[in-house]
């Protein structure tokens, strides 16, 4: 897949994860929603571009590199999530929901692109 695609896939991603929040308003979301929603997405920006440059200077490399690149997001996001935790006050319902939704998606995500590239490899 070429990565302008893949970034454009990326970014109507995020707009339709982002819709999502936007129309529930408030009661689903804790506060600061938004930078828990952007530093996520941006972990998921650096893990596909790393991917994608990877891919470009040494291919036989990709799996590799999305597993590394996917151990680091998720250790990021774990200490972001305890630091998020510990600092601000919150329904820790809502944040497991919240967090939930956005990780998990954006893992999907990531998963979706491995798939293409490892599909069109082939």
């Amino acid at each position: 897949m070429k990565a302008q695609k893949i970034l454009l896939q990326f970014v109507l991603f995020v707009a339709v994860l982002a819709a999502i929040p936007a129309f529930l308003g408030r009661a689903w979301l804790v506060p600061k929603f938004w930078v828990l929603f952007f530093f996520i997405t941006a972990f998921t920006f650096i893990v596909i571009g790393s991917i994608l440059a990877v891919q470009r200077i040494k291919p036989n490399l990709y799996a590799q590199t999305f597993l590394a690149t996917t151990i680091v997001k998720m250790l990021g996001c774990m200490a972001f999530a305890l630091i998020f935790v510990s600092k601000i006050h919150i329904d820790h319902t809502i944040f497991l929901i919240d967090f939930a939704y956005l990780y998990f998606l954006n893992t999907a995500f990531e998963v979706y692109v491995l798939l293409c590239n490892l599909r069109n490899q082939n």
